[in-house]
């Protein structure tokens, strides 16, 4: 919804430029843009000299100027400057972005040491973040700084290790000058190493590993693993591990269990081998939900089916439910006709049930390959809150799922899977544990004790993706 803006389309500023649209609005400012696309912070007097007071700015780049009966100060920003709320600026695409805020927040401080900064503005042109003086309790630095880094996750840098995660873009070493420069301290050493291919990358001290504080990510024995794919395994350690494994500490916070979770994506990429090793990892009793265990031509048979299974997973909490294949009873009730009917009862169950059964302590994920058929009331924050895309995998997380599944086999020393991982991305997980068995299968079959890079790169031959246009069909029989 548009703001309403306190200075009219076209009007001349000091300066010469002229205001066009209001873009943020907070207690006493508002931040408009310049018909020339660059911005300017608008702010009326009394906050305007509060940060004069302060030292925080200084009448050369806070010019006063009237409108009507009102006075103002303004403040002009170029186009390839960051102007905006803390709250609202987008996270930093470049590391020179993030030392630039760092060291807006380390000199801000030099000047002002008590006031909050959560509510405050970053202005990059004059390496300030500007308070707004509002009446909400103070969020500490640290904590300001990292929920900037990551784009709105409220973490604290001192959480390197967790902070690294999140900006997998950034290098190491990069993070850690970015930290520092703030006025923060890393305890993690962070060191570069060369790989067999001569690339340099990081490498974390034995002492770090023991230093750190945080309850999920830095501990490395609690953690959920997820081979092949490091974004997912992150979510569900931020927000389901994590969450159970400190209950106490998220209701202090009105947090309560888990929401329930969606996994969508094409065949074949990884979900159901994501839930099952989930599964293992909570040690839970788990119930499913799917077509051929719930579906039924007679009326009211299928939701008396979905209330048996719900009332069972509530009954053995805390458990897990997964729900597969979900398209085939939770389609929207909009679509299609005739057994229409039966999938609004099955819709309705499912929203009287999903809510009572996360206050019960039951973990709900449901997959479906397509996502779009699904009935919007179902999706909606309540009842799913995370929707979350497995897709297609990268080079990296071939990479990583390839060496996890070598790793549990005997193997000769020229493995290397970045050759086979190449190849391999943008093709479904499920190809990867195949091309392995398979090349264990040649390896065997050639007479090998061990698996070798030849037998790998032999099925990765043989078997071409299925949905490529040089794969034929194998044939068998007379032809």
């Amino acid at each position: 919804m548009p703001l309403e803006a306190w200075l009219p389309i076209g009007l001349k500023l000091p300066g010469g430029k002229k205001a066009k649209l209001a873009l943020y609005q907070g207690q006493g400012y508002q931040i408009i843009e310049l018909t020339d696309g660059s911005k300017a912070l608008i702010a009326k007097q009394d906050l305007a000299k509060r940060w004069l007071v302060a030292g925080l700015m200084d009448t050369a780049g806070l010019e006063s100027f009237a409108f009507g009966d009102d006075s103002y100060a303004i403040c002009s920003s170029g186009p390839d400057h960051m102007l905006a709320p803390i709250a609202d600026c987008r996270s930093p695409s470049t590391a020179s972005e993030s030392l630039a805020f760092a060291l807006a927040l380390k000199e801000t401080r030099a000047i002002d040491a008590e006031s909050p900064l959560q509510d405050g503005i970053y202005v990059e042109r004059f390496s300030r973040l500007l308070p707004t003086y509002s009446l909400s309790s103070r969020t500490a630095d640290d904590v300001v700084l990292g929920y900037w880094l990551t784009g709105g996750a409220t973490v604290s840098v001192t959480s390197f290790r967790r902070l690294r995660q999140m900006l997998s873009w950034m290098e190491p070493a990069q993070l850690k000058k970015t930290i520092e420069a703030a006025g923060f301290a890393v305890d993690e050493v962070v060191q570069l190493r060369k790989s067999k291919t001569g690339s340099p990358l990081p490498v974390e001290s034995p002492q770090s590993k023991e230093k750190s504080a945080q309850p999920l990510v830095e501990d490395e024995a609690k953690m959920f693993r997820l081979p092949g794919r490091p974004a997912l395994e992150f979510f569900f350690n931020e927000h389901v591990v994590d969450i159970i494994q400190n209950q106490e500490r998220y209701q202090a916070l009105g947090i309560g269990f888990p929401s329930a979770i969606v996994l969508h994506g094409p065949p074949g990429c990884g979900k159901t081998f994501a839930v099952e090793q989930l599964v293992n990892y909570l040690g839970w009793p788990s119930y499913q939900i799917d077509a051929s265990s719930v579906a039924s031509p007679y009326i009211h048979d299928t939701s008396k089916k979905v209330a048996q299974v719900f009332e069972q997973a509530i009954q053995s909490a805390p458990s897990v439910l997964v729900i597969d294949e979900m398209e085939a009873f939770l389609a929207d009730r909009q679509m299609g006709s005739g057994s229409s009917h039966h999938r609004v009862e099955e819709v309705a169950e499912f929203l009287r049930r999903i809510p009572e059964a996360i206050k019960s302590n039951v973990l709900i994920v449901a997959m479906t390959n397509r996502v779009e058929m699904i009935d919007p009331a179902i999706l909606r924050r309540g009842r799913f809150d995370h929707i979350i895309k497995v897709d297609m995998a990268t080079m990296e997380e071939v990479s990583a799922l390839l060496s996890k599944l070598t790793s549990e086999l005997p193997c000769a020393s020229d493995i290397d899977v970045g050759v086979v991982a190449e190849r391999l991305a943008g093709r479904p997980l499920s190809d990867v544990a195949f091309l392995v068995r398979e090349g264990a299968r040649l390896a065997v079959r050639s007479g090998r004790s061990k698996l070798d890079q030849s037998s790998l790169l032999k099925a990765l031959t043989e078997t071409p993706a299925r949905e490529s246009a040089d794969s034929e069909p194998r044939k068998i029989g007379f032809v």
